[in-house]
């Protein structure tokens, strides 16, 4: 593949903006600068520099961000700034998603992707996928609201008629980690379940945080608004 319609495959731009860079110096392999845009170039394994920044070539791109508060999980975003904003620009033109969703006050693990496959698969209720979230309670967590959350709660869905049911929601953890503190493992990812399973066995979320997805731990050295690329979906299971 040449080195120009590798970068257009990146989401740095047109055909032309790609050429552009090149030409002008602003792409380098293994150190040496390459002017030619119709240079050839193994893309598997392959790490290029542009304008000083190293990529690594990925046909499907998986990234991990700590999202702070003050985002919105949307790519139009009615309240706060979306957080999309947080990714490089060489990113959001890949088109990537966020993988679920976090409220704009809920911070921690987020993953975005360009492969819809994948998308489909985590988020998908059948295939289970456990996600730890660590909640700041209004008030002390006891023993019997712990008990509760893993025996199941009832929750109605809030555009569900009258005549619904609501549906009995479990969660597959549940511990204290401090007086106010609650941390549940959900498989599912409804409507902001974990404040409306809390509130349903008589508590109030104030504060919400995701540390994991899968076997994915949140890295304690990713600061709060900072990403990183993740080698493939290998490392959330």
């Amino acid at each position: 593949m040449n080195l120009a319609q590798i970068l257009f495959t990146q989401g740095f731009g047109t055909r032309r903006i790609c050429a552009g860079l090149i030409q002008h110096g602003e792409v380098a392999i293994d150190g040496v600068a390459i002017d030619d845009p119709h240079y050839e170039v193994e893309p598997k394994g392959l790490i290029f520099r542009v304008s000083g920044k190293d990529w690594p070539y990925f046909e499907k791109a998986l990234v991990l961000l700590n999202k702070p508060t003050g985002y919105e999980c949307s790519q139009k975003p009615k309240h706060h700034p979306s957080v999309m904003a947080l990714l490089p620009p060489p990113l959001r033109e890949r088109d990537m998603q966020p993988i679920g969703r976090l409220d704009e006050d809920t911070t921690g693990l987020l993953l975005f992707t360009d492969d819809g496959k994948l998308i489909h698969k985590l988020t998908s209720p059948k295939h289970h996928v456990p996600k730890v979230y660590e909640a700041l309670c209004k008030h002390p967590v006891t023993d019997e609201q712990v008990a509760a959350l893993l025996a199941g709660v009832e929750l109605r869905e809030p555009d569900a008629k009258p005549h619904h049911r609501p549906e009995q929601v479990r969660a597959e953890g549940a511990e204290r980690f401090d007086t106010h503190g609650l941390r549940l493992t959900l498989t599912e990812g409804k409507y902001h379940q974990v404040k409306r399973m809390v509130a349903a066995v008589g508590n109030r979320v104030e504060g919400l945080h995701r540390s994991a997805f899968g076997a994915l731990v949140l890295p304690s050295d990713l600061a709060p608004g900072q990403w990183r690329f993740l080698p493939g979906p290998e490392v959330l299971y």
